[in-house]
């Protein structure tokens, strides 16, 4: 073979190379059978099949990489995981306007957050691409609920509860209810609660029949209290590695599967609501006297609010504008 062949073959051959591949691994702190999991699954086996395995995503449940849930936003800004998917609530320490959905009581329902995320979102984008992750997509939990041992007929029976909360502004709530706030991530719920560190939880019926509450609590009270959306987010260091192609792949599957896991996640209150109550649990709405007592005590809470993330104002001022009723 000639040398002029044989360079001809190596450049054929470069040619022929695929173009870059990607095997990202993505941290998720919710177990494995959790919707939100479920969904991250679908969306990497889609991203996978979309470019013909070109880019592969290995979704890593339960903490199992080691991040914790509100350290979530930090390692992914750091390199430290590629991608991971979070609950905005769970990091407003980094990024303080990720909170507005949990101010309490102030969305109603999926219709009402949709009309918050329209407002709100493209300032989460900004926020999070100044921390170096791009936002994929982002889809919410269910209606919340509070978890007890005791049966709550008056609001002073909240008095001294051990309550497990996200973060800063929920123990804030719960302290004006009367109870004890224990930060607390997913993972660490189920061993509190074995030991008896805490007497009650508050979270989505998505996480309490995937940690089996019924073992060790009777009531379900559907409060309401607060709404919470999770991100799929990437670094954009890694982000930046990917071809146009393969960026503008992912782009499009979280933009046409997001509406899929907001109706999925709709879908979960009655369903999870249902599945508590076959194995035991009461499931009921508070009293009236006890809902209204909890909005007051809370109320001023959007002020105090807009008082530590004074961009929040507008929008809820908007916000309220858009769903009054």
């Amino acid at each position: 073979m000639t040398l002029r062949l044989a360079v001809a073959g190596l450049f054929a051959g470069a040619l022929a190379l695929p173009a870059a591949a990607a095997e990202w691994d993505v941290a998720f702190p919710w177990g494995a059978t959790e919707f939100h999991t479920v969904n991250g699954m679908a969306y990497a086996r889609a991203v996978e099949e979309a470019t013909g395995g070109e880019v592969k995503l290995t979704i890593h449940p339960g903490g199992a990489l080691g991040v914790k849930a509100n350290e979530s936003l930090r390692a992914v800004e750091d390199g430290a995981v590629p991608m991971a998917e979070y609950g905005m609530f769970q990091n407003v320490g980094d990024v303080p306007i990720l909170g507005i959905e949990a101010i309490p009581f102030l969305v109603k329902d999926y219709a009402q957050l949709k009309v918050m995320h329209s407002l709100v979102r493209p300032i989460w984008e900004a926020e999070l691409e100044k921390r170096n992750q791009k936002p994929l997509y982002m889809a919410p939990w269910p209606s919340q609920n509070f978890f007890t041992k005791k049966e709550i007929n008056t609001f002073e029976d909240f008095e001294g509860i051990k309550m497990r909360t996200y973060d800063a502004n929920t123990a804030t709530m719960v302290a004006r209810l009367g109870m004890a706030a224990l930060q607390m991530n997913n993972a660490d719920i189920v061993p509190a609660l074995a030991t008896g560190k805490l007497d009650a939880v508050m979270t989505s019926g998505s996480t309490a029949a995937a940690q089996k509450y019924w073992e060790f609590l009777d009531h379900v009270y559907n409060t309401n209290h607060l709404w919470a959306t999770n991100v799929l987010v990437v670094n954009l260091d890694y982000w930046s590695e990917l071809t146009e192609e393969q960026r503008g792949i992912m782009e499009s599957l979280a933009e046409k599967m997001e509406p899929e896991f907001w109706a999925i996640s709709e879908a979960e209150h009655a369903k999870r609501m249902a599945q508590l109550q076959e194995n035991g649990m009461t499931v009921q709405a508070p009293s009236p006297e006890i809902l209204a007592k909890m909005r007051e005590v809370t109320a001023d809470m959007a002020d105090d609010f807009v008082a530590r993330v004074p961009e929040a104002g507008p929008i809820i001022e908007e916000f309220k504008a858009r769903t009054a009723e």
